[in-house]
């Protein structure tokens, strides 16, 4: 009897450690932005690794230094070791016989993404690689774009306080480290002035407008003179007759994108003040809310002299793709 109730003691032990398992996953770790690749070394200092870098390793566009849309450090399968499992964002490539792509979430630590990669040689999985190449680098990228907002929520603004998003009928999930610049009930300037290292001078920022829709079919082409309008009326520089503009010399790009499940307009490129030195790198979302017949538009840019961005904008990336529109 008491070797039964033993039997079934343990049972429930094991069934309960199982149905709880996501209770004891470790705290993951790892920079914004960074991926681990488990791979072979072979592998890495090969073809393989090659295209992985040259991947991950693409410049981000908008930006005044060359910096990568990721970056990557590497790990041998045999040093994947207890500590190397906690990180958040993790590529493993392998060989077997059978061609796979796939992505687990929280497997030895949380929150965490990890990529399964495996081929039956170095050219079926370079191959994948290839075939994957926006998928892959969009899986990390939105995972550390949830990951940052869940941080930002713990400490963020109460956004009724500002009458613009009051008026307008958005919500944003805005950090504390932001003050009000402008709030003018059809305009809101929000800003964090950075205050550790070398870009302590420095500044993020957050505008947030709207304009009508017109004509669904320009919108595109509408949006560096639609941001010139309203630098000119709204971001003065430090003289009369200065003010921010779309800088002349550089072409911004603008891609498709989703925000709160509408049709927007991604625009990355660099900033300027009329008539002086100052510049930087701005993100621009004009979203379609045709719902309302207007076109929403946050933008997001910084000023640091001397030091890299990507971060940065990175930030005011996920700000803005926590935007829900009434």
């Amino acid at each position: 009897m008491k070797k039964i109730l033993s039997i079934i003691s343990i049972t429930f032990l094991l069934i309960s450690c199982v149905g709880n398992d996501k209770m004891i996953l470790r705290e993951s770790i790892g920079k914004i932005n960074k991926v681990m690749v488990v791979a072979k070394i072979s592998d890495w200092t090969g073809d393989v690794g090659k295209e992985i870098r040259n991947n991950f390793g693409e410049l981000q566009v908008g930006l005044p230094q060359s910096e990568a849309i990721l970056s990557v450090s590497q790990v041998a399968p045999n040093g994947f070791s207890s500590m190397m499992k906690s990180s958040r964002n993790i590529l493993i490539i392998s060989e077997g016989a059978t061609e796979n792509f796939s992505v687990k979430k929280n497997v030895y630590a949380r929150p965490q993404t990890i990529v399964y990669v495996q081929g039956k040689d170095d050219a079926g999985i370079i191959k994948i690689l290839q075939d994957r190449k926006t998928e892959l680098r969009r899986i990390f990228l939105d995972a550390d774009i949830e990951f940052t907002q869940n941080i930002f929520k713990k400490e963020k603004l109460d956004e009724t306080q500002f009458k613009t998003l009051q008026n307008l009928g958005l919500s944003l999930i805005i950090p504390d480290k932001f003050r009000k610049v402008d709030d003018t009930g059809e305009f809101l300037w929000l800003r964090n002035h950075l205050t550790s290292g070398i870009a302590k001078s420095g500044s993020n920022n957050i505008l947030v407008y709207s304009v009508p829709l017109v004509d669904k079919t320009t919108v595109a082409d509408s949006i560096v003179a639609v941001r010139n309008k309203f630098g000119k009326k709204y971001i003065p520089g430090s003289k009369e007759g200065m003010y921010m503009i779309t800088e002349k010399a550089y072409t911004p790009f603008t891609f498709d994108a989703t925000i709160d499940g509408k049709k927007a307009y991604e625009t990355r490129g660099k900033w300027e003040v009329k008539d002086d030195f100052m510049a930087g790198p701005f993100l621009n979302y004009t979203v379609l809310d045709e719902k309302n017949n207007r076109l929403v538009i946050f933008e997001g840019f910084t000023y640091a002299p001397a030091v890299s961005k990507r971060a940065f904008l990175f930030e005011l990336e996920a700000i803005a793709k926590s935007m829900k529109i009434q």
